[in-house]
């Protein structure tokens, strides 16, 4: 850090504080960073970006009563220029997709914390965009797959929460054959072997939440 400059100002957001205290200990002995606040949930994470408008934000995922997502789209509606970083255990391509389309300068995973945290805060401060190759990889690996249609998720939805085609056809009222063809179709564009790994695949991906 330059003689005269102001330290990167940090909030952290997660419900861990196991997490936290990783961060905190990491920021806390760097010279050009400084922690200003902490976060267990979507919505504190809004409520301290107001008080201490961080220079940059690192957000967990999935959190108790309002979601990283969420509170990265309200932040960013409140405040245009804010700079967040995800920070997760989630490696699926929509999962990451979802956190960029939302205004995410940065997606990292937990397990390369200690190894790329400090280079990304200080690269997305400086105005750049920051993916770890797996996270690239991941978008690459998925990028020219079909969707799944609405209907086709809803019947995945359902084969993730147990239910069997004939349960399925009743809920959504259409015929046995119809979930099937659709099943199929689902196990194709997933390239998944059966319904129990269409449903784990759909789930890692982040196309569907239990």
């Amino acid at each position: 850090m330059s003689s005269g400059s102001s330290p990167i100002r940090i909030l952290a957001v997660d419900d861990h504080p196991v997490v936290r205290q990783g961060i905190a200990g990491l920021l806390g002995i760097q010279l050009d960073m400084t922690l200003v606040g902490e976060a267990s949930n979507g919505r504190e994470a809004i409520q301290q970006f107001r008080i201490h408008r961080p220079d940059i934000t690192l957000m967990d995922l999935q959190m108790p009563e309002m979601n990283g997502i969420d509170a990265l789209i309200a932040i960013r509606n409140e405040f245009p220029d804010a700079k967040v970083i995800v920070l997760t255990t989630y490696a699926g391509d929509v999962h990451i997709l979802r956190a960029l389309k939302a205004g995410a300068q940065a997606y990292l995973l937990k397990n390369t914390l200690y190894k790329e945290l400090l280079e990304t805060v200080r690269a997305v401060h400086a105005g750049k965009r920051n993916l770890s190759p797996e996270v690239s990889y991941e978008i690459a690996e998925h990028a020219t797959d079909d969707t799944l249609t609405p209907a086709e998720l809803l019947v995945l939805r359902l084969i993730a929460a147990g239910h069997a085609n004939k349960q399925i056809a009743d809920q959504l009222s259409i015929t046995e054959e119809t979930v099937k063809s659709r099943v199929k179709c689902i196990l194709s564009k997933l390239r998944a072997h059966d319904r129990t790994h269409a449903a784990m695949i759909g789930v890692k991906r982040g196309i569907i939440e239990l």
